[in-house]
Parts: C-alpha cells; sequence; structure tokens
C-alpha cells in the first residue's frame, strides 16, 4: 500500500475505534444497572474489537510516515487512549466486578481519540530532526504507559468519591437519647426517632430492591473497593511516569524549566502528593481522592493545553 492509503486506512479505523468505544459502553451501563451479564460480556467483545482498530490505527498510521506512531499528540492521544483500555480489560481478566466500570473508561477513550482527531491532527509526516533519536521511542513510550495508568487510577478515584458519598448518607444514624428530652421539645424527639425510623427502612428497602430502580451511586463498587484500585493502578504508573519526565535526553539536555517540563513535573507532585496522602491515616479517603481527581486535571491542561497553545508540541511532524 502507499502512504496516502495506509494514512486513509488509519483515519477509518480511528473513527471505527471510537465507534466501537461509544457502542461498549451502553452494553457495560445495561450490566451496571440491571446486572445484566451478556450485556456485559457483549460490551467487553465490542471493547476488544475497538482497541484492535484503535492499535490498527497507530500501525498503519505509522507505516505511512515511516516512525514510531507517537510523534504528535494526535498519536499520542491515540495511544493512550489504547492503553487505557488496555488496563481497563487487564483489571476485568483480574476481577470481575470491574467490568461495568468499563462504561466510565471507554467514554474517557472514545473522547479523549475523538477530540484529537478533531482539534489535533496533523498529516502523517517524518518528525522533525530535533526529535528523530531513539531515546525518544522509550522516553514517549514511558509518558503514554504514565499517563494512561494514572488517568485510570483518577477515574477510579473519581467513583471512589461518588461511591463513599452514598456509603456516608446511607449510614444508619443513631436516635437521640433519653437525656436529650431535658434540651429538646419531646415532640422534636418523638419526630427525629420517627425519622431515624424511616431512614433505616428506606436503607433496608434500597439494599433489597432490584438494580432497575435505583440510581448510578447506588450500583457502583464498595469504595473501600475502588479505593484500593486507584491506589494499586498509581502505585503501578507513577514510576513510570517518573521515569518519563526524567528522560530529557531527547531534548538534548537533562532539565529545562520550559512550559511542558514544568507543567510535567507539577503532574508529578501531585501524583506523589496522592501517594503519600493514601499512605498517611488522616489522609486516607476523600482527601487522598481529590488529589488523585487534581492530578487527571492536570493531565489535561498539559497535554491539551501547554501542548497546543503554548508550546505548540502538537505538530512535531512535518
Amino acid at each position: 500500500m502507499s502512504s496516502a492509503t495506509l494514512a486513509d486506512l488509519s483515519d477509518t479505523l480511528v473513527w471505527l475505534a471510537v465507534l466501537s468505544y461509544v457502542v461498549a459502553a451502553p452494553l457495560l451501563g445495561l450490566e451496571l444497572a440491571y446486572r445484566s451479564r451478556w450485556a456485559g460480556r457483549a460490551g467487553v467483545a465490542v471493547a476488544i474489537a475497538g482497541l484492535a482498530a484503535n492499535l490498527g490505527a497507530a500501525l498503519t498510521r505509522g507505516l505511512a510516515a515511516g516512525r514510531v506512531p507517537w510523534g504528535n499528540m494526535y498519536e499520542y492521544s491515540m495511544m493512550v487512549a489504547a492503553v487505557v483500555v488496555t488496563g481497563w480489560l487487564v483489571w476485568v481478566a483480574r476481577r470481575r466486578e470491574v467490568r461495568p466500570l468499563g462504561l466510565f473508561v471507554l467514554l474517557l477513550a472514545a473522547l479523549a481519540i475523538a477530540a484529537a482527531a478533531l482539534t489535533l491532527r496533523v498529516p502523517a509526516g517524518p518528525l522533525v530532526p530535533a526529535l528523530n533519536s531513539g531515546w525518544i521511542k522509550v522516553h514517549v513510550v514511558a509518558a503514554i504507559i504514565g499517563t494512561a495508568t494514572l488517568s485510570l487510577s483518577s477515574v477510579f478515584s473519581a467513583l471512589y468519591l461518588v461511591a463513599e458519598r452514598n456509603e456516608r448518607r446511607a449510614a444508619p444514624r443513631p436516635p437521640l437519647v433519653a437525656g436529650g428530652a431535658r434540651t429538646a421539645d419531646r415532640a422534636e424527639v418523638d419526630e427525629a426517632i420517627a425519622g431515624y425510623a424511616v431512614e433505616e427502612l428506606e436503607a433496608t428497602e434500597a439494599a433489597e430492591a432490584p438494580a432497575t430502580g435505583r440510581r448510578l451511586k447506588d450500583l457502583l463498587p464498595p469504595a473501600a473497593r475502588l479505593d484500593d484500585l486507584a491506589f494499586r493502578t498509581t502505585a503501578f504508573g507513577f514510576p513510570i511516569w517518573t521515569f518519563a519526565i526524567r528522560a530529557q535526553s531527547a531534548w538534548g539536555r537533562y532539565w529545562g524549566w520550559d512550559p511542558k517540563e514544568t507543567w510535567s513535573f507539577i503532574t508529578w507532585v501531585v501524583y506523589a502528593a496522592y501517594l503519600h496522602a493514601r499512605a498517611t491515616a488522616g489522609w486516607r479517603g476523600r482527601s487522598a481522592a481529590w488529589v488523585s481527581v487534581l492530578g487527571l486535571v492536570a493531565f489535561v491542561v498539559n497535554f491539551y493545553v501547554v501542548n497546543t497553545w503554548v508550546v505548540g508540541l502538537h505538530s512535531y511532524a512535518k
């Protein structure tokens, strides 16, 4: 095939991957809402097909350009989406209860690819001489894996915040003790006790009710499970991201304080703070999870604001 044909095939496969992810997400949503296992299995199958199209788009793009397919932000976004979906599939193989969470992961991947295809796409071509080195292959691969795994961990942290808030609200509150009648009107005490009884009954009914009538926050896995997923995923991705931001010889220097490197360091600090907060008893739970979500925001600013409008690194290729 000619380079032009391969580039056109890559563009077709990109949108096929987006379509597959968008179709798979509602199927996994059916499993989340209705506990429909067949829908979950079908969603995983469609997601795997989308991942194959995603990787095929990257491969044909690389063949068309005659280089590795991560030379600009369009290709970088394509690869990050593939690694995010792969990471979710790895967790699905280990823990089946993670499967319905693909609803959120696949929508994030589809959004990343579609946004890049619409706003960051550049024609396939060779790298500029300054970036045409063997070391950049290692540097960018580490950045892709680090970005994808840490973003996945932030999705788990965001879902943890929703589940934890729901569990905290659903926790039964003890009724007023008898001594409360000394400082409150008796009618208010009776009303408080009656309200407690109603809350307890509603909590019992919600636990026994079928999934069809429950809200999203009631359908998520336990908050402790989501917290564990976020921590384990961050612990895996953080060393890789550390290596990526230190691998600066691709730029001809050990370190510099340009906007891209500065925001990469800021992102590193945020996730380092998350790991420290997660390991400190006083910062477990919501506080640590919010730090992780802030890390995802830092990634978005770094790759889709700084790279695009500040230093213009979305157009490495000629």
